[in-house]
């Protein structure tokens, strides 16, 4: 196994999860709170760097806000970088790692992950409609919207691993997927909260579909899964469990949760995370071309099932960002222009309600476990409910009902204002989105996970990925989703 994979599924293990589930609080937190400045008329904010859809590469970056035009779109980047650097060096030291090696791979990630976001947005990528496209005078285009950022910043992560190693070794230090992309989550708070306020009945309606979604899915993916590497591959209890988990939970946080829950040994869970991580990236490059192609009609089953289907954090809501800009940019061309937001937040209510899950799930195991099959073990706490509850949702909430009472039950003013602050805390939401995207690339080098032995893993997560979980997850997305559809863009 890879030091990076194994730095990734240990860490996730140890304690310094807990602590980064908490950094990922902090950090997403500070942004919100700078951002909510700008309702008292103080923009703190606004420098943060911003990039649309260009032919002139002159005319890529700019500060997000007009207060900040004479920073220039390169001054705006740089102090992008710097702020980041700052806060995260912080962070990591506060992690126990090596600040020095953290900031100078760093600066790599985020000048390649950022550049992937800028190659994504030139016109020939990015332009949806014909209307744009006459604009910029392009005659094609691959209609990705500026998201197609994301994919570049994957694929260039993919290129590094798999013909870099050692470039991708040095990275190592700053590639924290599980980081970046629960800051992204808490900060996504904020514009889900705002999107809500707009329409409360249809977002009451996603989040009781979401929970029934997930508890639905999950009862049957678990089973199923733990089944077939049980009877069909004679696996042991000790792999079956963690790899039911991962494959039908989140991924890496439930491998992780559950191999401990049930006294795993430490290797088990790290080579079934491993796996998670590969898996994730093919379905990343994958399930979001074939929602655009089929689901366009049906957005928000089409984000539910990157929710039900895709098993990390990072790359579930990094899916579900590019289906909504494939099927924004499709229904478009068609002539329906939908409010952006909805099918992002379709996605990230379900995978929040998976990951909280997490925390009961490996509670159950652990008192099944130690109470019927391994009897000289320690018995369950209740307590390991908490210890495995991923802290960052609490964040996540805390920000979407802050957002949510500043929307709905303050003075207009206020509530007129929310959307642009939440706007400029969205920017930093993307930028730790790009480098989630460039760090999971980096983690997936298939050469060397293949000569570690995945070849028996791999064929039960083949088996119960394609052959079920992820036509399941689109069933029980399209039983409880279908029907509802964004609200139209005014």
């Amino acid at each position: 196994m890879s030091d990076i994979a194994v730095k990734s599924a240990t860490t996730a293990a140890s304690k310094d999860n807990l602590s980064e589930d908490w950094l990922a609080v902090v950090i997403g937190v500070l942004v919100f709170a700078l951002a909510l400045f700008s309702l008292s008329g103080r923009d703190l904010l606004g420098w943060a760097v911003t990039t649309s859809v260009y032919t002139d590469i002159t005319g890529a970056l700019a500060p997000v806000a007009k207060a900040y035009a004479g920073l220039g779109g390169v001054g705006a980047l740089l102090a992008t970088y710097a702020a980041l650097l700052v806060v995260l060096s912080a962070g990591v030291t506060a992690l126990g790692a090596d600040v020095k090696k953290f900031a100078v791979a760093f600066t790599v990630v985020f000048a390649i992950a950022y550049a992937s976001w800028v190659i994504g947005s030139y016109a020939h990528i990015a332009a949806v409609t014909p209307a744009e496209q006459q604009k910029f005078g392009v005659s094609w285009s691959l209609k990705l919207t500026n998201e197609g950022g994301f994919i570049v910043a994957l694929l260039s992560g993919l290129v590094i691993a798999n013909f870099f190693p050692r470039f991708a070794e040095w990275l190592k230090e700053a590639i924290r997927p599980e980081l970046y992309i629960k800051i992204a989550i808490v900060i996504l708070g904020a514009t889900v909260a705002v999107t809500a306020a707009g329409r409360l009945n249809l977002a009451s309606s996603i989040l009781l579909r979401g929970v029934a979604a997930i508890i639905e899915a999950y009862l049957i993916y678990w089973s199923v899964v733990y089944f077939v590497a049980r009877k069909w591959f004679g696996f042991s209890r000790e792999w079956s469990v963690p790899l039911a988990s991962g494959i039908s939970i989140c991924g890496v946080a439930a491998a992780i949760a559950t191999g401990g829950a049930i006294r795993a040994r430490p290797a088990v869970p790290v080579l079934v995370s491993s796996l998670v991580v590969v898996f994730a990236v093919v379905e990343v490059l994958i399930l979001p071309f074939l929602a655009q192609t089929f689901l366009w009609h049906e957005p928000l089953v089409a984000g539910a099932w990157m929710g039900l289907a895709v098993k990390t954090d990072g790359a579930a809501v990094a899916a579900g960002g590019i289906t909504e800009s494939l099927i924004l940019a499709k229904a478009a061309a068609e002539g329906v222009k939908y409010q952006p937001g909805w099918i992002l937040a379709t996605t990230a209510t379900v995978k929040v309600f998976i990951d909280i899950f997490i925390g009961v799930w490996a509670f159950i195991l652990g008192y099944i476990w130690t109470n019927h099959i391994d009897k000289r073990a320690d018995k369950a706490r209740a307590g390991e409910i908490w210890e495995r509850f991923p802290k960052f949702i609490l964040g996540f909430v805390a920000v979407f009902a802050i957002s949510l009472w500043l929307a709905l039950g303050t003075t207009a003013d206020i509530a007129k204002a929310l959307p642009a602050a939440a706007g400029e805390a969205n920017v930093f939401r993307v930028i730790f989105f790009i480098l989630t995207f460039f760090s999971i690339g980096v983690l997936s080098d298939f050469r060397k996970l293949w000569q570690d032995g995945f070849g028996k893993l791999a064929a039960v997560y083949v088996v119960s990925l394609f052959g079920f979980v992820i036509w399941v997850g689109l069933l029980i997305s399209w039983l409880f989703f279908s029907g509802f559809k964004p609200p139209l863009a005014s």
